[in-house]
């Protein structure tokens, strides 16, 4: 180890090699003196290390030979190194050349949507003496096409690496005796480029039975991992390849980042980056610019101790906290309050990023002035200024780096107020939130916001401040929901609102709700009923008259002994070719009847397997309709019918709200949110598929049944109520209304058909019609002759009687205080229901499926109720007729 050295050049790089009989390493070596310079308190010197050159640059070399003698290369008289101080990394010398060459090829990397381009790694190995260990780590470098350096001294290690700014270095730190390794890592680490660097202690191999030491002196003297003495080249090769693929191509991906942080420092628009808990832990200049803060002042903080602007409206941040809470992106008009106190209109763009685990992890907010007043462009031009003079107090070398960045941001921004172009210039630059929303797919209601943010820009702050209100109202859920005066309102409606359109309230007890009858999940015992022609007579002649609206649907349940569905369904389903389109025969078809029945509740006075009738048999008549049969298809002619006969099994005789309140677990699977009607779905769909002999759907491909299955489960949950003024108003604006414009236009005889087609060529008016279907079937009582009306109204009034009696009993909220049996004026609670959800709902679907009948009967019966209530009879009829 203490012959001259040498130095042998390559084609493609410099080699340092040495040629020694005492060792096995490859090098060719010549003698070369070093001037050193001093680093304090790192080199321990001695004379072995006078010798050794500093730092050996390498770039391609010879593999080492698989087998046999190494072979001695001699060296040329007068290769003799000249004494010259290292420039760096470098090392010149004059020796022959060698064929040798590793071809090095750049690595692709992705980071979201950057595609990277990664040069090949750079290592520097910092080995006192050359040995095996070090030879390993050299030779890897060669076999996987690493540009590799070797420094002998702390100082030319870290001049070394200054320079090259190497991806990984690997420290010699088995023996102190020449060098100390952790102070060699602390001194690199101090430097800036080691913020990307992975480094590398070599350990001493651990002998049998010692016991391993703690890495954390290593990883506090900045150390990332431990190599165990390995001078195998496969060994070094691996690890060396782990790292590459591991840390140092994660800290590639994030010195890419410095990319974006420039691109978000010179960003025209404010930009705030915060923490899931709202810490702010990003602004750009601009953010300060607008706001008037020091970034200082702000990183760190959470957003709640900044002062507010007063002029916001009060529930607005609550708004803006739960679309961002939900990963949903809000934005819109909102007031800041800037250091000075002054409050400034801004355009708000809030994305919630989603980060592991699919969980937020941060909100970027991006924020610009809304220009749209005088006001507003004058606090912004006055801190504009302000902030100009200040950057020009700042120190000479901050200045410069920082004046030029803001001097930037600063012309281009003045352009809005003393450029002789401003209007123009401002159009374009804050041409609404359309610029924002760009996007190739965008919804209806995002173009609607889109313009009426445009027609803010120019608006007057009075109208400017009415559209913010108008936005907030768009951006709510409840479009389509009526919000109920405080002051005056009807008792009635209001539980009526509050029973069926909620959810509930939140849970007051511990109490559960059980239902009083178990689930009938089982099917195996029931016994196949007989065929439709084999029906008994007293049947098959009130079957005969099922075609008519006026049909009795509660003597059929009497002739039944309260099992109308299966006959009214076999009936019903024969006349819609319901066996041929599901190819199941009618044996099926009679058993899945008799399973959906036996799963309603024949205890509950009004959700039994006769309403399940009733509804089936409205929308049977509807289906006949001639508009409504030319707007659909067989396919949602079937589906209408199976969701009918579906729609309320195993209903327990209680609303969602109770469900909710009582905390039952059907409202605990399904998060309090359409609890009955997504119950109703999934069970019969289990009940369904559960026995092949009631699987009317085992026969259809898979793509007939996945669009027949969505039909369904789509009618069932728009039978709940909370969606009732949705669905209802998105019939009347997608089908009334264009229908109505249509004929208005059009006096031809042809104009009825072209409507239908044109409804059949957009699936989404079809769904339309038939959530409007259901619906109307689901509460068609007040449109039913007078004496079924009255069944009817006796029987629901029970059901919520009861349900108001359980409540008091548990200790429950009562939803509905005025359904108690000993108070509820029940022509009150039908006029109610009436008033609120009925009139307009058949209006509308009378517009296009043409009902006389049905209008005249509920006209009827609201009179029935009227008179009633005028009467002060709180019963279904007079007390005069209750004794006839």
């Amino acid at each position: 180890m203490g012959c001259a050295p040498s130095i042998h050049v390559s084609q493609s790089g410099v080699i340092y090699c040495r040629d020694s009989d005492e060792s096995n390493s490859p090098h060719q070596t010549t003698t070369i003196s070093q001037g050193t310079a001093t680093l304090h308190g790192l080199f321990i010197r001695t004379d072995a290390a006078d010798s050794i050159p500093s730092v050996l640059a390498y770039q391609s070399r010879q593999p080492p030979p698989s087998a046999g003698p190494r072979r001695k290369e001699r060296r040329e008289p007068g290769a003799s190194a000249r004494a010259r101080t290292p420039r760096c990394c470098g090392i010149e010398a004059e020796t022959q050349t060698s064929n040798a060459s590793v071809k090095v090829s750049t690595t692709e990397v992705q980071i979201g949507p950057m595609r990277l381009t990664q040069d090949p790694i750079q290592v520097l190995l910092i080995f006192a003496k050359e040995d095996n260990q070090s030879d390993g780590f050299w030779w890897a470098c060669d076999r996987a096409g690493y540009r590799c350096n070797i420094a002998r001294t702390p100082e030319s290690a870290l001049e070394c690496f200054l320079d090259k700014h190497q991806e990984i270095i690997v420290i010699d730190h088995r023996n102190s005796r020449y060098f100390d390794a952790e102070d060699i890592c602390r001194s690199i680490r101090a430097t800036k480029p080691s913020e990307h660097t992975v480094i590398l202690a070599v350990v001493p191999r651990i002998s049998a039975g010692q016991e391993e030491t703690s890495v954390l002196p290593l990883l506090n003297a900045g150390f990332d991992r431990q190599f165990m003495e390995n001078s195998s080249i496969t060994a070094c090769y691996n690890e060396l390849v782990q790292i590459e693929h591991g840390e140092v191509r994660s800290q590639f991906k994030l010195r890419a980042c410095n990319a974006v942080f420039t691109a978000l420092d010179h960003c025209q628009e404010a930009i705030e980056i915060t923490s899931e808990d709202h810490v702010i832990q990003y602004v750009n200049p601009a953010f300060e610019q607008m706001m008037g803060y020091h970034k200082g002042e702000l990183i760190g903080k959470e957003l709640t101790e900044l002062p507010k602007s007063d002029k916001n409206c009060a529930d607005l941040l609550d708004t803006i906290n739960t679309f961002i809470k939900k990963g949903k992106e809000w934005q819109g008009v909102y007031y800041a309050r800037r250091k000075s106190g002054d409050s400034i209109q801004q355009h708000v763009k809030i994305t919630p990023v989603i980060g592991q685990g699919g969980k937020i992890r941060h909100f970027v907010s991006l924020k610009r002035l809304h220009c749209a007043n005088e006001n507003n462009k004058q606090l912004y031009k006055s801190h504009r200024d302000e902030k100009y003079t200040e950057d020009n107090s700042q120190s000479e070398s901050h200045s410069f780096k920082c004046k030029n960045r803001r001097k930037d941001s600063t012309d281009v921004k003045s352009i809005t107020s003393q450029s002789s172009d401003a209007p123009s210039l401002q159009t374009r630059r804050y041409s609404s939130m359309a610029r924002i929303h760009s996007m190739t797919i965008e919804a209806p209601i995002t173009k609607v916001i889109n313009i009426i943010n445009a027609a803010q820009e120019n608006s007057p702050i009075t109208v400017a401040e009415a559209l913010d209100r108008v936005l907030e109202i768009l951006r709510t859920t409840e479009l389509y929901s009526p919000q109920l005066g405080t002051k005056d309102e009807d008792p009635h409606t209001s539980d009526l609102v509050g029973g069926l359109m909620t959810d509930g309230l939140r849970r007051l007890s511990g109490n559960e709700y059980v239902f009083s009858k178990n689930m009938n999940l089982s099917h195996s015992h029931l016994s196949v009923p007989n065929t439709i022609n084999d029906v008994p007579p007293c049947i098959a002649q009130l079957l005969d008259n099922e075609e008519s609206w006026d049909f009795n649907i509660f003597e059929l349940e009497a002739v039944t002994n309260k099992r109308p569905l299966v006959y009214l369904g076999l009936k019903v389903f024969a006349r819609f070719g319901v066996s041929e389109f599901l190819n199941c025969s009618e044996a099926t078809l009679r058993a899945w009847l008799q399973v959906i029945e036996a799963n309603y509740h024949s205890s509950n006075s009004y959700h039994n397997s006769t309403h399940a009738a009733d509804v089936l048999h409205a929308t049977a008549f509807f289906l006949r309709k001639e508009r409504v049969k030319g707007s659909l298809d067989h396919l949602d002619e079937v589906a209408a019918l199976i969701a009918a006969t579906i729609h309320d099994v195993d209903h327990p005789g209680r609303t969602n709200s109770f469900l909710c309140n009582a905390g039952s677990e059907l409202a605990v699977l399904y998060n309090d949110t359409a609890v009955l009607e997504s119950h109703h779905t999934a069970l019969a769909f289990q009940l369904t598929t559960k026995d092949s002999k009631c699987n009317i759907f085992k026969n259809i491909d898979r793509n007939h049944y996945r669009t027949l299955r969505q039909a369904i489960i789509d009618m069932v949950l728009a039978t709940e109520m909370t969606k009732h003024f949705e669905h209802v108003n998105k019939f009347v604006n997608s089908i009334n209304k264009p229908m109505a414009s249509e004929e208005t236009s059009s006096h031809s005889e042809g104009s009825d058909c072209e409507c239908t087609a044109n409804i059949k060529n957009f699936p989404d008016n079809q769904t339309l019609i038939k959530r409007m279907m259901i619906k109307c079937a689901d509460v068609a009582n007040p449109c039913r002759p007078l004496e079924l009306c009255i069944e009817w109204a006796g029987r629901i009034s029970e059901e919520y009687f009861a349900q108001t009696d359980e409540e008091k009993r548990q200790g429950l909220p009562v939803v509905m205080p005025v359904f108690d049996r000993n108070t509820c004026s029940i022509p009150k609670s039908q006029i109610s229901f009436i008033d609120y959800f009925i009139t307009d709902m058949f209006d509308a679907w009378d517009a296009f499926a043409h009902l006389p009948v049905l209008m005249q009967h509920l006209a009827n019966n609201y009179k029935h109720w009227k008179t009633l209530d005028e009467l002060k009879c709180k019963s279904l009829r007079l007390p005069s007729e209750n004794n006839n």
